[in-house]
């Protein structure tokens, strides 16, 4: 019934299984590939047909994860997977950006990919099985696609790169986390995540990946040599030369002088004259050719300016290829914000806030690794006045998450740790001018407001993107591209780091792949950039200040023994939420016995801790403390000290003269200085007042003179029941004594020892 074929590799001490032909039969391309214990199923399938006006590619990548994949049920109301997550999103991308490109120029049909996640073995990340699989699904669907592709990630731990780590080992114990796919030949991606590593360790990660991934190139291509449908036969005649040459008659030399003003505005008009221009000459031919012409417009704007660059070394905005353009930035832009920041290079703008929060700002990410806890958050918005356009405005779509991820990767590995700085941290990103790499200066300015916000980064971070110019043997690199020099390159390389070492590195290829000396340059020359980036930063602000804004809250940390947890805790939380509820500071405590304090006020957070440490610490025999009375009785006062104690204060001890009652001196709600004279066995406390000086709480002389010793007591002999005399036999039970009277129980009498009759009540005398 099924015609199963099967490749399996041995690829990073794992088994690797690519099969198709057994699920999803109806679907021009499907494969479930399995990496140990994780299963992805993908499948393509494609339009037969374009549709009426159709001008672009419409390639469309969707990852899921399943929960029932890691044994899970889905949190929330509706227990069902819903809209895509941000990881989700981010792997959609990861799988789009090195297959777009490979497929040929003019090809329209839309395409549809889908991976799902349908085994976690908590040890392979699936977003690599997914990357495998989607090439498989293409390579076999028979559609013109160029590859196949493969993807592997690479850590690094101790000096040595790792293939594919276990996120829960060298992925956390490393220094690298990097993604690449590429070609057989060529480098089509990365992604990465570095804690401050060289240019040449990048490189050789990046190599290494590329090793590897070759090995599953051939398992996907022995899959196709068995289960490959037929090509497509799709018509993609170039009949373009005709109309490309008669557009360079009509505006060619408009587009030249356009891309010579320096001015994105001023360009962006004349650049719009000359493709009004162009249309109105094609206006009297068929839709199909004016749809051509339009194409093809892209394609003539394109050679002159790569032209220019390579032959010339003429940039769009007179720049030289190394040159970044002018930055401009500010720290302590907003009054109200912990932190903020504003960073403009050139015509690219942002504005950076920091805001720091308490452990309860925490971000809750439920996915297939469990819920976990996410303290640093970085948020990137893209507004379409940013780039003079009227557009869409709301939930960030795909490319701003990508964006925001890429510069949380950047700055992620100088944050410090949660026990030198225990805040949740968000940084926002609203770019509010864009012309070339916004992500970058997100970076710049990110960090800025960071250290503004008094953040103590472990060092600045800045980040620059690179392009590429490529025709033939012939390269140019170019720093800090604009959007233009982006559109029409073939490279976009964005760069991040500090001045010990990268931070995170991005790459997408618009072409078959760049060479080891492309990727060398590019990486030399972004360091350059880097570093110059950086020095500009440094006058608005060096380093992290010392003092957090008036505004921020404030977070101290105290440890107490595991033990003590169920006190401070108290029964149903009682304790716990009558701290916060009385002093105003919010209380976090961990199963470690770490014990958070926040409050933007000092006082209370001086208040909780008090009241915490008087529940965990013992009192001290000899010491004085701070305490308020809490009741008063006839023999002294009840004074409650250290939050959790209570101890008598005497009659006696109030003051050195003689004291007839206890609210001649006290009253409730009073504070208090108390010295510890006692605690007995039981743990009961006796207290002084008198022995303390009550306006400044310091010890006083004690000039009241000692008591002399008591006599020791003698033996008071054998207490038994043969003291009171012999005891009456006769006495009987109650029958026997006859009835007794309502409220008279009859003379009572004397006892023998210390009974007096002068002092009894009337009734016990007898006296009616």
């Amino acid at each position: 019934m099924f015609d199963v074929k099967t490749v399996s590799i041995e690829w990073g001490g794992k088994t690797l299984t690519l099969e198709t032909g057994r699920i999803a039969r109806q679907a021009d391309g499907a494969v479930l590939a399995t990496y140990g214990e994780t299963v992805v199923l993908c499948a393509v399938t494609a339009a037969k047909s374009v549709k009426e006006g159709q001008d672009f590619f419409p390639l469309t990548v969707h990852y899921q994860e399943k929960y029932s994949a890691a044994g899970r049920i889905p949190g929330g109301f509706f227990k069902r997977e819903r809209g895509a997550t941000e990881k989700e999103t981010l792997v959609s991308r990861l799988i789009d950006r090195p297959v777009r490109p490979l497929f040929p120029e003019g090809f329209y049909n839309e395409i549809n990919c889908i991976a799902q996640v349908l085994s976690y073995d908590g040890e392979t990340e699936p977003d690599i099985v997914a990357m495998i699989a989607a090439s498989a699904a293409l390579t076999i669907s028979g559609v013109p696609f160029m590859g196949p592709i493969a993807a592997a990630r690479v850590g690094y731990v101790d000096g040595e790169y790792v293939l594919n780590p276990k996120q829960d080992a060298a992925l956390a114990d490393g220094r690298l986390d990097l993604v690449v796919a590429a070609t057989d030949t060529a480098v089509m991606m990365v992604e990465s995540e570095a804690k401050e590593l060289t240019e040449d360790e990048m490189l050789g990660a990046v190599l290494f990946a590329h090793d590897e991934i070759r090995k599953v190139i051939g398992a996907i291509i022995q899959l196709a040599e068995k289960a490959a449908k037929d090509p497509w036969n799709i018509d993609l005649s170039d009949n373009t030369a005709d109309i490309k040459k008669k557009l360079k008659d009509i505006v060619g030399a408009d587009v030249a002088a356009a891309y010579k003003l320096t001015d994105k505005s001023a360009r962006s008009n004349a650049l719009n004259e000359a493709r009004a221009k162009a249309k109105a000459a094609f206006a009297d031919e068929n839709p199909q050719t004016q749809m051509v012409a339009i194409k093809t417009m892209k394609k003539v704007e394109a050679d002159i300016v790569r032209t220019a660059i390579l032959k010339d070394g003429q940039r769009i905005d007179g720049r030289t290829t190394t040159q970044v353009r002018p930055i401009e930035s500010m720290v302590g832009l907003l009054p109200r914000t912990h932190g903020s920041a504003l960073f403009t290079r050139g015509e690219t703008q942002t504005i950076c806030t920091t805001t720091l929060g308490t452990k309860d700002a925490e971000q809750m990410i439920d996915g297939l690794e469990g819920l976990r806890y996410e303290s640093f958050m970085l948020h990137y918005n893209f507004p379409p006045y940013s780039v003079g356009e009227v557009g869409r405005f709301g939930a960030p779509g795909r490319r701003e998450v990508g964006h925001g991820k890429l510069a949380w990767r950047a700055l992620h590995p100088v944050l410090p740790t949660k026990e030198e700085f225990p805040y949740t941290i968000r940084v926002l990103s609203d770019v509010t001018e864009s012309n070339g790499s916004s992500s970058m200066a997100t970076v710049c300015g990110g960090c800025l407001s960071m250290m503004d916000a008094g953040v103590p980064v472990k060092r600045p971070v800045s980040g620059i993107a690179m392009g590429l110019i490529l025709e033939g043997s012939e390269f140019a690199v170019l720093s800090d591209i604009l959007g233009d020099e982006d559109h029409l390159g073939d490279m976009d390389f964005k760069v991040a780091g500090t001045s010990e070492g990268i931070t995170t590195m991005q790459m997408d290829i618009k072409v078959a792949g760049i060479t080891r000396e492309i990727f060398e340059v590019a990486l030399k020359q972004a360091n350059a950039g880097r570093a110059h980036i950086l020095g500009e930063m440094t006058k608005a602000l060096g380093e992290a200040r010392t003092e957090l804004s008036a505004h921020a809250p404030r977070i101290e940390t105290i440890s107490i023994d595991k033990s003590k947890i169920r006190d401070v805790i108290g029964t149903g939380g009682k304790v716990i939420r009558e701290i916060v509820a009385t002093t105003g500071a919010k209380v976090d405590i961990d199963d470690e016995g770490i014990i958070k304090i926040s409050s933007s006020d000092l006082s209370q957070i001086e208040a909780a801790k008090n009241w915490i440490l008087g529940i965990v610490e013992e009192a001290e025999v000899g010491k004085v403390y701070k305490g308020k009375v809490v009741n008063i009785v006839d023999f002294g006062a009840f004074v409650n000290f250290m939050g959790g104690k209570d101890g008598l204060v005497h009659v006696s001890e109030m003051k050195n003269e003689r004291v007839e009652k206890p609210t001649d001196v006290v009253s409730e709600g009073q504070e208090v200085y108390v010295k510890v004279l006692e605690i007995d066995p039981r743990g009961k406390v006796r207290l002084s007042m008198r022995v303390v000086d009550q306006e400044t709480g310091g010890e006083l002389e004690d000039t009241r003179p000692p008591r002399e010793p008591r006599e020791p007591r003698g033996d008071r002999g054998d207490r038994g029941g043969d003291r009171r005399g012999p005891r009456r036999d006769d006495r009987g039970g109650r029958s026997d004594r006859g009835p007794r009277r309502d409220g008279d129980r009859g003379p009572r009498r004397e006892r023998e020892e210390g009974g007096n009759p002068d002092h009894m009540p009337a009734f016990l005398k007898g006296d009616d």
